[in-house]
């Protein structure tokens, strides 16, 4: 196929390719220390900003690094409240189990 033939057929196909503005991909280095430097325009076209939190998804032919979605600290498991994220630095735990612990005793009653 001759460069005229590639460039139509490419054209053609862009409007699918390019969902997510990129046509081969785009290619990153890691550092020394392990670090990926997300290209600032698709920082921008993703929102990604400084401190961001990113998942890293390892699939069976590289990683997906996707924006990570916001998560309810507590969740319940097995029919009990288990906190799942990073507690507090000024939580009274003691209060809180006290508190945890009347309401239980309130709602056998």
């Amino acid at each position: 196929m001759n460069d005229k033939g590639r460039y139509h057929s490419v054209c053609c196909l862009l409007p699918f390719i390019m969902a997510y503005g990129t046509y081969d991909g785009m290619e990153l280095k890691i550092d020394k220390s392990g670090r990926i430097v997300v290209p600032k325009a698709l920082r921008e076209r993703l929102g990604f900003k400084p401190d961001s939190e990113l998942e890293a998804i390892e699939q069976t032919d590289g990683v997906l690094l996707k924006k990570a979605q916001a998560r309810p600290s507590m969740i319940k498991v097995d029919g009990l409240w288990v906190h799942q994220g990073v507690p507090q630095p000024a939580a009274n735990w003691e209060r809180v189990l006290e508190d945890v612990r009347e309401e239980r005793t309130e709602s056998v009653r």
